[in-house]
C-alpha cells in the first residue's frame, strides 16, 4: 500500500468506541484512545514493550494494561511541555497556587484531570512556557518542529508484525511530510541533564532505544520512508533550558530492536496462553551486590 493510500484510509479516526483492524496512519486519533488500545484482542506499544522485559515483567504489564497507570504531577508536567513545544495535546489548566498541599489546590487539580485537561501550578506553567521558548529559538530544534517545513504532531501508527502476527502500535510526537530522501523524525523529551553523558544514561534506564528502533520500523512499515534518522531532542527542566538533539548509533539501534523482537514473542506468547508470569517462577540464587561483598568480606571474614 503506497503511503497516500496509507493517509486516505485514515483520515478520520476512530471514535473512541470503533475499533482499529487495519494499519495505517490514524492522524486525529484521540490520545484516550490510544492509550486504551482500540485494537480488538490488544495491541503493543513501545512502552508496553519496554514493559514486558526486565526490570518489568509480563505479569506488571499485564496489570496496568487492565488498570492503568497512576496519574503522577511528572506525567503532567512533561505533556503540559509537549503540548505548547508540539502545539497539540490536552488542555493545560493552570491552578493558581504555589503548590499542592491545600485541599482546594488538589481538588482543582482531581477535576481538571476528570475534564481531560493538564493541571499545572502557576509556576510551573511559567516554566514550560519558558522551555518552549527557549527550545523554538535552538537552530536545530526549531526546524525539526517546524509546521512550515511540513508535518504534523501526535500521529497514531499501526502495523501489523509479520512474524508473530501482532498488531504493533506507536504515537509519534513529529511526522514529518512524506518525500524523496531521508526521513528524520523527532522525539522530544524533559530531563533533569541534557549533557550527553547523561543522555546516554537515561537512554539506557528507559530503554530510548527500544523506543527509537520500534517508531523507526513503524515508519517504515508504512511504506513512508525507506530511510529513517531517528532523534531525540532533549531539554532541561531548570533555566536556561538548554537542548540537545541526539541520534543513537547502529550498534544502540541494533540492541533497541532485538530487545524489541524479544517483547513481541512474549507479548504473542501470553497472549496466545493467557499466562502473564511474574518475575520468575523458581527460587532464585542470590549473592550479595559485588561492592558488598567486597567492603564487608574485607571487614568480616
Amino acid at each position: 500500500m503506497t503511503t497516500a493510500a496509507l493517509a486516505g484510509a485514515a483520515t478520520q479516526a476512530p471514535d473512541a468506541g470503533l475499533d482499529i483492524t487495519e494499519p495505517g496512519i490514524y492522524p486525529d486519533l484521540p490520545m484516550d484512545a490510544y492509550h486504551a488500545d482500540p485494537v480488538p484482542g490488544g495491541s503493543l506499544s513501545s512502552t508496553g514493550a519496554r514493559r514486558l522485559l526486565p526490570p518489568g515483567c509480563p505479569a506488571l504489564y499485564h496489570h496496568e494494561r487492565q488498570h492503568g497507570r497512576q496519574p503522577r504531577n511528572t506525567f503532567d508536567y512533561g505533556t503540559a511541555a509537549h503540548r505548547l513545544v508540539l502545539g497539540d495535546g490536552p488542555t493545560i489548566h493552570v491552578v493558581e497556587a504555589d503548590n499542592w498541599r491545600t485541599t482546594a489546590a488538589r481538588e482543582d487539580r482531581e477535576d481538571a484531570r476528570a475534564m481531560g485537561r493538564v493541571p499545572l501550578l502557576r509556576h510551573e506553567y511559567e516554566q514550560v512556557t519558558a522551555m518552549a521558548d527557549a527550545l523554538r529559538a535552538h537552530p536545530v530544534a526549531s526546524v525539526l518542529f517546524d509546521p512550515i517545513r511540513g508535518g504534523a504532531p501526535e500521529q497514531a501508527l499501526f502495523w501489523r508484525d509479520p512474524p508473530t502476527g501482532v498488531m504493533r502500535r506507536a504515537l509519534l510526537d513529529w511526522l514529518p511530510q512524506s518525500g524523496p530522501g531521508r526521513m528524520v523524525v523527532p522525539d522530544y523529551k524533559t530531563a533533569a541533564s541534557a549533557e550527553p553523558e547523561a543522555i546516554r544514561r537515561t537512554v539506557d534506564t528507559y530503554g530510548y532505544h527500544q523506543q527509537a528502533a520500534w517508531n523507526s520500523a513503524g515508519v517504515k512499515a508504512l511504506g513512508l520512508a525507506e530511510d529513517v534518522a531517528f532523534v531525540f531532542v532533549v531539554q532541561e527542566k531548570t533555566p536556561p533550558y538548554l537542548v540537545t538533539v541526539v541520534q543513537l548509533d547502529a550498534m544502540a539501534m541494533r540492541i533497541g530492536a532485538a530487545r524489541n523482537r524479544r517483547a513481541l514473542q512474549i507479548y504473542a506468547e501470553c497472549t496466545a496462553t493467557g499466562r502473564w508470569p511474574g518475575y520468575t517462577d523458581a527460587i532464585e540464587h542470590l549473592s550479595l551486590p559485588p561492592y558488598a561483598e567486597n567492603r564487608d568480606s574485607e571487614e568480616y571474614l
